[in-house]
């Protein structure tokens, strides 16, 4: 079977973003993921399965499309030029995009046949066969830590993050792409000036990273957990101000990365 023939289950396609990767990109986001984040702003990703999910208007959309790698690679070729002026191109999210190996491998095949540059955003919570599939069509590995305890990690993402870390560190020692860092800062979880030191003294000592952005909470994604029929888990955090996020950053910069605020 032509790669470009492969199939693989999205629910959405989103153009011109410059948050994910350098450049202007068109991000793919895949169906399913391994952790139930209690703040995650794209609950629709979480299960495999297709869903319906009721609008903030009132409507009742379908969440989840199975397509070819072709006709996802139509929509991305439409922003060639913006690709080509900005160094951008295709980023995988989700959901976690390594459940869908064979599929997300070829997608980033065909996107690195076209000239596009490639990037995941990915926790790296997978075999790392699977990650071992992408590396070779794979330009930038924009990977989450979200927290160094274990035990922390398993009460607020559903599992421990051994086998992420793990992950992290091999990716890192290979060094076959850019891997940059990304942690969610999210109160009552791992907004502490010691929390994000961890994190940045972990990633400061993993080979070849150079940057660590920190995104800030949000609650972007609440309307869509009533229209799933869920309740939000977080309840109603104050979002992290920027006096906050400097003082984060300055924590990070501390061990010699670069850091980031993310939007």
């Amino acid at each position: 079977m032509d790669y470009l023939d492969t199939r693989g289950r999205i629910f959405d396609i989103q153009r011109y973003s410059v948050h994910d990767g350098i450049g202007i990109r068109t991000i793919v986001f895949l169906k399913g993921c391994v952790l139930r984040c209690r703040w995650c702003c794209n609950p629709e990703s979480q299960h495999y399965e297709i869903e319906t999910m009721r609008t903030i208007d009132g409507k009742v959309k379908t969440v989840g499309e199975d397509v070819t790698v072709r006709e996802v690679m139509e929509t991305v070729e439409m922003d060639r030029r913006f690709y080509w002026r900005s160094k951008g191109g295709l980023t995988l999210s989700g959901g976690e995009c390594t459940l869908q190996a064979d599929f997300s491998r070829d997608l980033l095949h065909a996107a690195k046949d076209a000239g596009f540059s490639t990037a995941i955003e990915s926790m790296a919570c997978c075999d790392y066969e699977k990650i071992d599939a992408l590396l070779p069509y794979l330009d930038t590995y924009l990977c989450d830590i979200k927290h160094i305890n274990a035990d922390k990690h398993k009460e607020f993402c559903g599992r421990d993050n051994l086998l992420m870390l793990d992950n992290i560190s091999r990716i890192a020692r290979e060094g076959r792409c850019e891997l940059v860092i990304r942690t969610p800062v999210i109160p009552t979880f791992n907004d502490t000036p010691e929390e994000i030191r961890g994190i940045a003294e972990f990633a400061s000592r993993l080979p070849g990273v150079r940057q660590m952005h920190i995104l800030p909470y949000h609650r972007l994604g609440y309307d869509k957990y009533t229209g799933l029929g869920r309740d939000y888990p977080m309840g109603d955090l104050k979002i992290p101000d920027r006096e906050r996020m400097l003082e984060l950053k300055r924590q990070v910069e501390a061990t010699g990365l670069i850091c980031i605020i993310g939007g």
